[in-house]
């Protein structure tokens, strides 16, 4: 049984690796010049008033193997999931979000929903940029409670409506210890 939810795990994670793949390179070149860059300068990339849509696999693992990483210890006590988010930047650094993700396919539809409030960094023309962010949510899954959460990532723009990220988060429930998040998606800016 276990085995068989390892495989299944696996095959989520290489499918949705190969969709945010694909999403990339169908979208991310409509915006480039025909010798590769960028068209438009630096901050057209990262803009003030700007939505973005999230689509994301996500891995989770608890306080234990947090103080105590090991190999084993991430593949047999970690959870894949994935979920969605929808984002607005109020200014080209500051912005709000929300999003929601499922870890488990027998219970609720979503396990939990967040919301944050996101400071990005973009680094010159690079395309990078690096963010913090902090907020809440509700998980609904397992147990009903309430939590905290803040964490880093990293964002790369192929183009200003396409680009790929990855962040980690510590999550702190009212009720239960804390766990870890990690998150690898595809953004898609409007």
């Amino acid at each position: 049984m276990k085995k068989n939810k390892n495989i299944m795990k696996n095959k989520i994670l290489i499918a949705g690796t190969a969709l945010m793949l694909a999403v990339t390179s169908a979208l991310g070149t409509e915006h480039m010049n025909s010798d590769g860059t960028h068209q438009g300068d630096c901050c057209d990339l990262y803009r003030a008033n700007e939505i973005s849509i999230d689509l994301f696999g996500s891995g989770s693992i608890g306080k234990y193997t947090i103080n105590n990483p090991s190999t084993t210890r991430i593949r047999d006590n970690g959870q894949l999931g994935a979920g969605a988010g929808l984002s607005y930047f109020f200014t080209r650094n500051l912005g709000v979000g929300v999003e929601a993700y499922s870890e488990n396919t027998t219970g609720t539809f979503i396990d939990s929903a967040s919301g944050n409030l996101t400071l990005r960094f973009p680094i010159g023309n690079t395309g990078l940029a690096p963010y913090a962010f902090g907020g809440g949510g509700q998980q609904f899954d397992r147990l009903k409670l309430t939590f905290g959460q803040a964490g880093g990532g990293l964002e790369y723009r192929f183009s200003p409506t396409v680009g790929i990220f990855s962040d980690a988060r510590l999550v702190w429930p009212t009720e239960t210890q804390y766990f870890g998040v990690v998150r690898l998606g595809v953004r898609l800016s409007f």
